[in-house]
């Protein structure tokens, strides 16, 4: 959701790369699902595996739900936004956490 919301506001001036340590197999459904919901169709998107190279030619890097979710691989500097993981949890709150990126992307 970061990296749509990223992306989208963004217009092609930078891009960001979703990644994570464990990604999942495909988008969660109820997370396309809330996308869907403001305008942005995040199904085609691919879950992928962080790698060192990824993260060396970043020029930022945003952690969510830190430290417990912390990438095993991190720059010197990072940005941590403590939000809880929607993964496996209701619509209500893979909206609120929807919400809450949209809200701090935006900033």
């Amino acid at each position: 959701m970061a990296e749509a919301f990223f992306n989208a506001l963004a217009k092609g001036k930078a891009v960001a790369k979703s990644v994570g340590d464990k990604p999942a197999e495909r988008v969660s459904p109820l997370a396309a699902q809330a996308m869907r919901e403001v305008g942005i169709d995040i199904c085609g998107n691919k879950p992928k595996k962080v790698t060192a190279e990824m993260v060396e030619e970043a020029d930022a890097v945003v952690l969510m739900g830190c430290p417990e979710n912390a990438c095993p691989i991190t720059p010197e500097e990072v940005v941590c936004w403590q939000m809880e993981d929607p993964t496996g949890k209701s619509m209500e709150k893979v909206r609120e956490t929807r919400d809450k990126i949209r809200s701090v992307a935006s900033t």
